[in-house]
C-alpha cells in the first residue's frame, strides 16, 4: 500500500492518536458488558465514566449530560427528532447529516463570507408562534469559518426556540464551553480528534427534551438503547484529553495556513480561498484555482502523493457544487474548482512546502491564466 507522503484532509478524518489506539488495545483484551454487575461489567462502566468525563471536559459540559452514539450522523440526526420540534431552521451551510435529518428544514441565509446572519434568522422565528429548533454549526467543515453560535442562541431563545449545535469539526480546535454558547443540544464526534471512527456524542443542557430514537435495553440512562461500544468509547476519552491539552498549539497550526495561503496567493494571485473574511479553524483553507476542475486538481495532488479533499461533492459519480459554497454565493465554476485542505496533529511544514510546490506546478501547467493565447 503506497505511503502517503502529506496527508492533508484533516477534516474527513483525523489519524488516531497511538495512545488511543494503545488503550482500545488493552480494554479490547478484556471482557465484560458495561450493562452487567458483575466485576467485569463494573470494570467495563468504569471505563466508559472515566471517557465520558474527559469528553465532557472538551465541550464544557457535565458528564451526566453526556450520550454515547454511533457517530456525528446519529448525534446530529437524533437531535433533530428528538428534541420534539416539528419546526426546524438550520444555517445554509450545516453538514448534510443535519440539513437532510428531516423534511422541511428551513434553510437560514449566510453572507459571502459564510457566516448565518442574525437578522434573518430574526426574521424566520418571528414568521410563526411554533416554537422551533434552531440548528447552527460551530466551525464549517469546508470553509472552517466559524459561526457566531452564542448570538444565534440569545436570538432563538428569546423567541422560544431551542438551539443544536454541531460542534463536530470544531471539537479539538477551538475552546468550547457549552453554557456560553448557549447550545442546548451539542454534538460531537471521535475521528475529527484523533479517536476512532464510528463513536459521537451528544452533550444536552440540563432539563432539555430529548425522546431516544434507540429503545431497548436502557443504556445511557435510557436515553440511547444498545450495548455500549466501550474500545471505540475509551479511544474517544483517551482522544479528548490529549486534543484538550493540546489546544495551545492551534495557534501555531494556523501560522502555517496562512503562510500556505500567502504562498498560495503569490502562485496565483486570482486563486480565491472562502471564508477569508470571516474568524476560521485555524487548521482549515478552502481555495478554488480557477479554470482547473477539482477532480483533477485531486488527482494530480494524489499521484504526487498528497492527501486533500474537494469542494465538490460527488454522488453515483457526478460532481455536483458545493451547497456550502452555493450558500456563500460562489459561481459553479468556483464551487467546481474549490479544494479543501485541513491540518491536523500529524502535519509537518514539509508537509505544506510539498503542497505548495505541487498545486503551484499544476497551476502553472493547466490555468487558464497561464496558457498562450490563441493567435
Amino acid at each position: 500500500m503506497m505511503t502517503l507522503r502529506a496527508y492533508l484532509d484533516h477534516n474527513a478524518t483525523t489519524p488516531m492518536r497511538p495512545q488511543a489506539i494503545a488503550a482500545m488495545g488493552e480494554v479490547m483484551r478484556e471482557v465484560g458488558n458495561a450493562s452487567s454487575v458483575h466485576a467485569f461489567g463494573r470494570a467495563m462502566r468504569a471505563q466508559v465514566d472515566r471517557a465520558r468525563t474527559s469528553i465532557a471536559a472538551l465541550v464544557g459540559a457535565a458528564a451526566a449530560d453526556l450520550v454515547f452514539t454511533s457517530g456525528g450522523t446519529e448525534a446530529n440526526n437524533t437531535v433533530l427528532q428528538a428534541a420534539g420540534r416539528r419546526r426546524l431552521i438550520a444555517s445554509a451551510v450545516e453538514h448534510d447529516s443535519v440539513r437532510l435529518a428531516a423534511d422541511g428544514i428551513v434553510p437560514a441565509p449566510v453572507n459571502g463570507d459564510g457566516v448565518i446572519d442574525l437578522g434573518a434568522l430574526q426574521r424566520l422565528l418571528a414568521a410563526s408562534d411554533e416554537p422551533a429548533l434552531v440548528s447552527v454549526m460551530l466551525a464549517n467543515n469546508e470553509t472552517g469559518v466559524i459561526q457566531p453560535v452564542a448570538a444565534a442562541a440569545r436570538i432563538a431563545h428569546a423567541a422560544g426556540a431551542v438551539v443544536h449545535c454541531d460542534a463536530v469539526q470544531a471539537a479539538g480546535k477551538l475552546e468550547i464551553d457549552m453554557a456560553a454558547l448557549g447550545a442546548d443540544y451539542l454534538t460531537v464526534s471521535a475521528h475529527k480528534l484523533g479517536g476512532p471512527q464510528g463513536v459521537g456524542a451528544i452533550a444536552l443542557r440540563p432539563g432539555v427534551a430529548f425522546a431516544p430514537m434507540l429503545r431497548g435495553g436502557g443504556q445511557e440512562r435510557g436515553r440511547r438503547a444498545g450495548t455500549e461500544n466501550v474500545a471505540g468509547i475509551v479511544g474517544f476519552g483517551v482522544a479528548a484529553k490529549i486534543a484538550l491539552r493540546e489546544l495551545p498549539r492551534m495557534a501555531a497550526l494556523a501560522a502555517w495556513r496562512d503562510k500556505m495561503e500567502r504562498s498560495l496567493a503569490q502562485l496565483a494571485p486570482d486563486a480565491h480561498v472562502f471564508g477569508c473574511g470571516a474568524a476560521r479553524l485555524p487548521n482549515t483553507t478552502c481555495v478554488a484555482m480557477p479554470g482547473v476542475a477539482a477532480t483533477t486538481q485531486l488527482m494530480a495532488l494524489d499521484l504526487a502523493g498528497i492527501a486533500v479533499s474537494a469542494g465538490a461533492a460527488c454522488s453515483s459519480g457526478k460532481v455536483r457544487p458545493s451547497h456550502v459554497l452555493a450558500a456563500m454565493g460562489a459561481s459553479d465554476a468556483d464551487c467546481a474548482s474549490a479544494l479543501r485542505i485541513s491540518l491536523g496533529w500529524t502535519t509537518q511544514a514539509d508537509d505544506i512546502e510539498r503542497l505548495v510546490a505541487a498545486w503551484g506546478d499544476l497551476n502553472r501547467r493547466l490555468s487558464p491564466a497561464n496558457r498562450p493565447a490563441a493567435a
